[in-house]
């Protein structure tokens, strides 16, 4: 009988065990993999390049879902990275800017990371975050248990790292180096017996586009397209003379106007869009090697693959190169989920969704409420093509003067819906921005100030203040807290 007793125990110990470890493995596993300054159509299922190799994207694609429209909320580095973590827009968690290198509160605002290693998931960053340089133990943000990553840009080649807080100089080429880090901390070094959250933030393909040098001679031969829309023809007529001037002062109060475009003449002197392209082929490269090692590992299928960007990037469109303003090029990126327990092979989803809708959507993904500072919405309902009749009508995305380039643009304000964009720079000796998007995708004719477009004009400026109101632009961040901010519950 005791003998039969004890058999009975272990058989319940041993059952109970296996439920625990069945319940957490139901739970998914997240990689966000994260490039640097991707234009948003620098994809090879896109088709503006013939020429562009990046099967691993493309099969991200085929076997799950690609948003036709996906923005950043404000075209820069860190604070787009920051609204990734915590949901919230740069006004909020208060990383505005690149070169003031300010973290966000992350006492107030936590990121998803956190939340997601509270709930007993094992966390791990690999590669830029951008936030602020620090030395040491103190360069790792909260929310991790493995850290790898750098100061500011880092480097290419021969980059000094930061190593769980040891700091030494790896030698190699930066995103091969990324990718071995997260393939060993995925075989080596994670508690396999955790669901797990992995960041593979690149330094790539920002400025130098510098590819690596087995992609050197990579598109030889190749013609770089012409952007499309006939903008690469543009003169600006009737368009703010900010965007064809440089500024005399950091503040945008005078104007020297200049007689040319940035770009001249096509394609470009040096190849820099060609560099960017090629740059771009050892991150496909290294997205295929760590869907190969969760294959290997038996976690393809119960990991939810995130691939984006920081935000978007010209490519000769207007004559410009870099982000940051309020054209379709800057301020669209690319999205790609897969995730076959949830998501249909091949999908497409055109609603409006925001860099901040994916801490969200992680986290109800994972089982975990929303927290109320959070000020995007779960995309759950849209990637299990559920038709979502409140999804939003119109986005909000916004600019800071950042002090260190001065020249790039004044601070502006936008309000995009899914037929006009207007475009508020806060200049009184300049005139804004009314773009119709169907019929002039390119955005190439200003229809502000045309009598025709006055009521347009008006509902649009009436809706940016709505979202102002509901977002809390220009609001104190400890106001923001205290509010219980309308939102929309995440639906099961």
């Amino acid at each position: 009988m005791k003998r039969f007793f004890v058999i009975s125990i272990t058989v319940f110990l041993i059952t109970a065990c296996q439920l625990k470890s069945d319940t957490i493995k139901k739970q998914p596993n997240f990689l966000f993999v994260l490039v640097d300054d991707q234009p948003y159509d620098a994809i090879g299922v896109n088709g503006r390049y013939p020429f562009l190799q990046t099967p691993n994207m493309d099969r991200l694609a085929k076997e799950g879902v690609l948003f036709e429209n996906y923005f950043c909320t404000q075209s820069i580095c860190s604070p787009s990275r920051a609204s990734f973590l915590t949901g919230t827009y740069a006004h909020i968690h208060g990383v505005n800017q690149n070169n003031r290198h300010v973290d966000p509160d992350w006492n107030k605002f936590r990121p998803y990371t956190q939340l997601l290693q509270e709930a007993g998931y094992q966390t791990a960053h690999v590669g830029k975050i951008h936030m602020a340089h620090k030395k040491g133990a103190e360069h790792i943000r909260p929310g991790f248990d493995y850290w790898y990553s750098f100061n500011g840009q880092g480097d290419y080649f021969d980059p000094m790292v930061n190593d769980n807080g040891r700091e030494y100089q790896e030698k190699g080429y930066m995103t091969d180096i990324l990718t071995d880090k997260a393939i060993t901390w995925l075989k080596e070094k994670r508690n396999k017996n955790k669901p797990f959250s992995l960041n593979l933030w690149h330094k790539a393909v920002h400025e130098d586009h510098s590819p690596a040098p087995r992609h050197n001679n990579l598109y030889d031969g190749e013609v770089l397209p012409e952007p499309p829309h006939g903008m690469l023809n543009e003169t600006f007529a009737g368009k703010p003379e900010w965007q064809r001037i440089k500024a005399s002062d950091a503040k945008w109060k005078e104007y020297v106007p200049v007689d040319s475009l940035p770009i001249k003449e096509w394609p470009v002197k040096g190849d820099k869009f060609m560099r960017l392209l090629k740059t771009l082929k050892a991150v496909d490269e290294s997205l295929g090697k760590v869907l190969a090692t969760l294959e290997e590992l038996g976690e393809l299928d119960n990991t939810v693959i995130i691939y984006s960007s920081d935000n978007g990037y010209f490519m000769g469109e207007h004559g410009y190169w870099d982000k940051r303003i309020a054209y379709e090029a800057s301020m669209r990126i690319p999205m790609l989920i897969r995730y076959p327990k949830l998501i249909q092979p091949e999908s497409h989803i055109n609603e409006m969704c925001l860099n901040v809708d994916m801490a969200p959507t992680i986290l109800e993904l994972a089982g975990i409420n929303q927290p109320q500072y959070m000020q995007g919405e779960s995309m759950v309902n849209l990637l299990k093509h559920q038709k979502d009749d409140e999804w939003r009508p119109s986005m909000l995305f916004q600019y800071y003067v950042d002090d260190e380039y001065p020249y790039a643009g004044p601070d502006m304000l936008a309000v995009r819906t899914d037929k006009y964009k207007l475009v508020d720079c806060f200049l009184e000796n300049d005139i804004d921005e009314l773009y119709d998007l169907e019929s002039d995708p390119g955005e190439m004719k200003n229809l502000i100030g045309l009598p025709e477009y006055a009521e347009v004009e008006a509902q649009l400026r009436q809706e940016i203040e709505r979202l102002k109101e509901e977002y809390s632009y220009n609001s104190d961040r400890d106001w923001w807290l205290r509010q219980v901010v309308p939102r929309k519950s995440n639906k099961q």
